[in-house]
């Protein structure tokens, strides 16, 4: 999985290694299903304070095709978290989708092949 990171904020680009290391520790089980994953770190009311860290997380999957996913929060980690935790969930939820929506027709197609064979 490559990782690329964006921020213009000084702050934030003290935060590049630990979103390379939760964006692989979030990710470590279903890794191979992410090639690409750009992470952008932005500070929206500037100086002024609030609620205004955001973190938007672009990942290209090969299941679910361009995915995005932001977060708005008072720190850059929090932000970063809760937008992992809700990529992750949709990831997890179109891999399984994909793969429960497989068995129940290999099953039926071996089902009626075998009913074939029999009459």
């Amino acid at each position: 999985m490559q990782v690329l990171f964006k921020s213009r904020d000084p702050q934030a680009h003290e935060l590049r290694d630990l979103v390379q290391r939760r964006m692989r520790f979030v990710f470590r089980r279903i890794e191979w299903l992410i090639p690409k994953a750009t992470v952008q770190l932005s500070d929206v009311n500037g100086p002024r304070g609030g609620i205004d860290k955001r973190c938007q997380i672009e990942i290209k999957s090969d299941i679910a095709g361009n995915i995005v996913v932001s977060s708005v929060d008072r720190d850059w980690r929090t932000a970063l978290d809760k937008a992992l935790s809700r990529a992750a969930r949709f990831l997890t939820r179109q891999w399984r989708r994909g793969t429960d929506n497989k068995r129940p027709r290999q099953r039926a197609i071996a089902l009626s092949a075998g009913e074939e064979q029999a009459g």
